[in-house]
Formats: structure tokens, C-alpha cells, sequence
């Protein structure tokens, strides 16, 4: 399969450590899951393909920055959104303040959280698809139409580093001689999440999450990332 290249860029960004369980602490880069969340926005056929991430390079060091951030607590209803779209009900706002009396539980508003983001990052992402059983024969079809949508920077939606409100900007990278390289760092990140899902088959809307980690080591300025398959990436029994 063919590799693709891909500049990556943005103000903040935060790619949380699953072990931290209220404030959001970053890891010092990209996880392979941000990066395939990155690559699954321009371009994306779930029950057709999958992105796997082969590498990921530092353009600027790791810089970090404290922030502190307004998060409401409450959660939309999946099934209320599907009603929504409907039109079987209204649209119900969630609410960032109020007291018990207006909110009805402890359980909505808004708390502050801290976070230690990265300030300015930029990477450099290399990553192929892979089809799933059936598909295989559209790969170069896929391959082209990946091309054809980031050349013009054309996505499904904005793409975004760790957390929505860090809008990552892409740009397709076909001359990496005309490019800067990564800066000359090198950093044992320790386990890394790998992913959230299970990439061994085409997803679905109600799966449980399947989380997978590695040994994750910065060399140079670049992470290279295992394939699924490999032994090295370590399965959560279980899922979540």
C-alpha cells in the first residue's frame, strides 16, 4: 500500500494519558489514535478501509503549557440526538450553569478542570490504508481519492488535536526533500495508548471500547508506530 505524508499543525493540543482520571495531562506528542483521527477526517470509508499510522515526527519539541478549562459534566443523549435529527422532539440545550433548584442534580453544570497542554505543535504523519477483506481491489482508488481531498484540504470535519476546541491544520506533504526535518530529540515516552478500538475488523455504532497500548520511544524526532498486528502492541483484555 501506499504511504502518505502529512503535515500537521495548531495553537494547543492535549492527548491525554488514560491513567490520569480527572485532570488531563498530556503525553509529550501525538498518539497513533489522534493521528488516525486526524487522517480518518479527510478521508474516511469505515466498512471499506482503516488508516494504520507508521510513523509520527516531531517538527517542534514538546512544550507545555498549564491551562485551566471550563468542562460541562453532562452528556447528550445518543438516542435523543437520533430524535432530534428526526424531528420526533426538540433540540434540548445541555446546561453550563444553574443551581439543583434549575438543573435537577449535582450531576450538570460545569466544573473546571486543569490541563497541561502542548503549545504549538507540529507533526509530521506517515500512514497507509489498509482495505478490509473485499475492498482490496479499491485500494488504489482509495489511495487517489485520499490525495485528491488533502491537496485541496477538503474534510468530512475539521480536524481537531486531542480536544475539539484544538483545531489541528493539515497540509499533504508529496516533496519531504523541500520539507524542514523533524528536530533531533529523543524521548522514552513510556506505554502509549495505541487506540480506543478494536482495528481488527470494521467498527460499529455501538461497540465497547477496546483499548490497546506500546512501548512508545521517540528516536531522533520520530515515533515509529507497530503495526495493530504486532506483538508488541498490547491488548486490554476486555475492552475498556
Amino acid at each position: 500500500m501506499k504511504t502518505h505524508c502529512l503535515d500537521v499543525r495548531g495553537a494547543l493540543a492535549c492527548f491525554s494519558r488514560p491513567e490520569m482520571k480527572v485532570e488531563r495531562y498530556s503525553y509529550p506528542l501525538m498518539t497513533p489514535s489522534a493521528a488516525r483521527g486526524v487522517l480518518d477526517a479527510i478521508y474516511l470509508k469505515p466498512t471499506s478501509f482503516r488508516w494504520q499510522v507508521e510513523r509520527i515526527a516531531l517538527l517542534r519539541p514538546p512544550s507545555f503549557i498549564a491551562l485551566r478549562r471550563n468542562e460541562v459534566k453532562d452528556k447528550a443523549n445518543v438516542n435523543a440526538i437520533k430524535s432530534w435529527i428526526a424531528g420526533t422532539k426538540n433540540p434540548e440545550p445541555i446546561w453550563a450553569d444553574g443551581d439543583r433548584a434549575t438543573l435537577g442534580s449535582d450531576e450538570k453544570g460545569r466544573t473546571q478542570r486543569q490541563t497541561m497542554a502542548l503549545r504549538k505543535p507540529a507533526y509530521r504523519l506517515w500512514a497507509h490504508i489498509v482495505p478490509w477483506p473485499g475492498h482490496e481491489q479499491q485500494a488504489s482508488s482509495f489511495d487517489a481519492q485520499f490525495v485528491r481531498r488533502a491537496r485541496h484540504g477538503k474534510c468530512f470535519q475539521q480536524p481537531y488535536l486531542g480536544c475539539r476546541e484544538f483545531v489541528a491544520y493539515f497540509e499533504l506533504v508529496e516533496n519531504e526533500d523541500q520539507r524542514n526535518p523533524p528536530v533531533d530529540v529523543n524521548i522514552d515516552v513510556g506505554i502509549m495508548l495505541y487506540d480506543v478500538f478494536d482495528l481488527s475488523r470494521p467498527g460499529a455504532a455501538h461497540d465497547r471500547p477496546a483499548i490497546s497500548l506500546f512501548p512508545a520511544k521517540v528516536e531522533a524526532g520520530v515515533l515509529t508506530v507497530p503495526a495493530w498486528e504486532d506483538a508488541a502492541v498490547l491488548k486490554v483484555p476486555g475492552g475498556a
